[in-house]
């Protein structure tokens, strides 16, 4: 006897995602983004659970200068390494690449270039490595003849 094969229902096609990331000092995020209710997580916590308000406002500082996009997307942020205000930093820096890249129009990059530039361009500051004679980078250890 051979069994009759159910009939699987169709999957929902969801809308493709993109990825784009942004930098601050040792902090790393990548925003995912794709159309949905203008909900924004940070690592998977609503961005108004978050305690720092001050963080939320860096954080939400692209989405107020596109807010007809904003209100047409869902972006959701996995942010690594550094610290609070460098991790902040790093999603702005994030979610404003994801909402040019969504728009696709260079209307925004322009707009965004003009209210502040460090929303698009990533510090590229790094720590300089240790050298040898030395506690630290350019410090070196002092002579006592005592």
């Amino acid at each position: 006897m051979v069994a009759a094969k159910k009939k699987s229902k169709p999957k929902k096609k969801e809308a493709p995602e993109s990825v784009f990331r942004g930098k601050r000092k040792e902090s790393i995020a990548r925003a995912s983004i794709r159309k949905g209710k203008g909900v924004i997580r940070v690592n998977s916590q609503l961005l108004s659970a978050l305690d720092n308000k001050y963080a939320q406002e860096i954080i939400s500082e692209p989405l107020r200068l596109a807010p007809e996009i904003a209100s047409q997307v869902d972006i959701s942020l996995n942010v690594i390494g550094g610290g609070q205000m460098g991790q902040a930093q790093a999603c702005r820096v994030a979610i404003a690449h994801a909402l040019i890249g969504f728009s696709g129009g260079d209307e925004l990059k322009g707009k965004m270039i003009a209210y502040d530039r460090s929303l698009l361009a990533e510090d590229s500051r790094r720590v300089e490595p240790k050298k040898y004679k030395g506690p630290k980078a350019r410090a070196r250890f002092q002579k006592s003849y005592r």
